[in-house]
């Protein structure tokens, strides 16, 4: 068998595998955030969270294809190992990137989420105050 076509399936195992452990960890880790981003929303935090594993999966998996094919033939065991760490690495880069990505867009809906339920009084105003006459 030919080594290039062994770099691909090793590249393929490994790149699915730390796909679907990161979205898995995110997914599991990410329910109670969301939950509080949503306002405690049980439900709503679940399907986003579904959502977003969905996407997650979609836009990484797409990558992995894409970034299949190698730019040369591998000849020899170091070659495979230079390919494949050349490959993991940017796989593992991407996940990074799209994690940190997901976290700042939460983490911005959660801060207005915030501002929000702090503009709003705990007491509803019980009447109006009488104008000051100047001088009294």
């Amino acid at each position: 068998m030919d080594l290039t076509v062994v770099a691909y399936v090793v590249y393929l195992l490994i790149s699915v595998a730390l796909t679907v452990w990161v979205a898995r960890t995110l997914s599991r880790n990410g329910r109670l955030f969301l939950s509080d981003v949503l306002q405690g929303d049980e439900k709503l935090a679940d399907a986003v969270n579904h959502l977003l594993v969905v996407g997650f999966y979609l836009v990484n998996l797409g990558f992995v294809a894409l970034y299949l094919k190698a730019a040369e033939a591998v000849e020899n065991a170091r070659g495979l190992f230079e390919a494949l760490s050349v490959k993991v690495g940017v796989v593992l880069l991407v996940l990074g990137v799209m994690h940190l990505g997901n976290v700042y867009v939460l983490n911005k809906i959660r801060r207005r989420g915030l501002m929000e339920r702090d503009q709003t009084p705990p007491v509803p105003p019980q009447g109006w105050t009488g104008t000051a006459v100047a001088g009294s």
